[in-house]
């Protein structure tokens, strides 16, 4: 069944599910996931707690600079079904999704040499195939020979909803137009930066998830790997 072993690219919009939704095929399929934006996430995270952020400010030199002593891997989480991800052998898996990091993770994700630092790591660990990947360019820039693209949305008041309630379920202490507002700039950013901008892959599906229950869109997933599969 090696050769049946395809590479799925999953991009879209923030806050639409792509990473709950892409853990889930990888356990439906017995794939590897790769969550590629909590990998920008520790690399903010990183800059933040080293001086590379400053009131929201991020530093592009700084940060590059810190590029060399950051060293991401994801581990299995046995109790949660899924993997976590360390930096420099520490735990991050909670301390990547504040508002806080939200609210920079965009301006980092834009820094050129970040960017080419990530990819080259995203496609080095998506190599044997089988993998599950998310982010904001898998489709267009990682695997731009991906077997199967999907490109996730939902209208930014229901993505907004979602986060706010994941936010406050953990007992952040958010406002839903701080997060709806956190929503809608990430939404511009990454669209209008230079540098891998977000947009839908020529060749992608679009899911659009704004009403469709957990398991309407994993029925969905299942019809559109099933005939992946029969071309290959």
């Amino acid at each position: 069944m090696d050769n049946k072993r395809i590479i799925i690219a999953l991009d879209g919009h923030s806050s639409c599910g792509k990473s709950t939704f892409a853990k889930a095929i990888a356990a439906r399929l017995g794939y590897i996931f790769i969550d590629t934006g909590a990998m920008y996430r520790a690399v903010t995270l990183y800059a933040l707690e080293h001086g590379a952020i400053t009131s929201g400010i991020v530093d592009e030199a700084r940060t590059e600079a810190l590029l060399g002593e950051i060293n991401i891997d994801f581990r299995f989480n046995a109790a949660r079904g899924a993997s976590d991800i360390y930096v420099n052998g520490d735990l991050v898996e909670g301390k990547i999704r504040t508002i806080e990091v939200s609210n920079c993770v965009s301006a980092v994700s834009s820094i050129g040499e970040v960017r080419r630092r990530l990819v080259a790591l995203q496609q080095e660990m998506g190599r044997r195939k089988g993998v599950v990947m998310d982010g904001r360019d898998i489709g267009t820039v990682v695997f731009p020979d991906a077997e199967l693209k999907i490109f996730m949305t939902a209208k930014a008041e229901v993505r907004a909803e979602r986060r706010f309630k994941e936010l406050t379920a953990k007992g952040d202490n958010v406002t839903f137009e701080e997060v709806y507002r956190n929503v809608v700039s990430r939404d511009k950013a990454d669209t209008t930066r230079s540098i891998s901008p977000l947009r839908k892959a020529d060749d992608a599906i679009v899911l659009d998830n704004s009403h469709m229950s957990v398991e309407e869109q994993m029925a969905w997933f299942m019809e559109r790997y099933n005939e992946a599969i029969k071309k290959l």
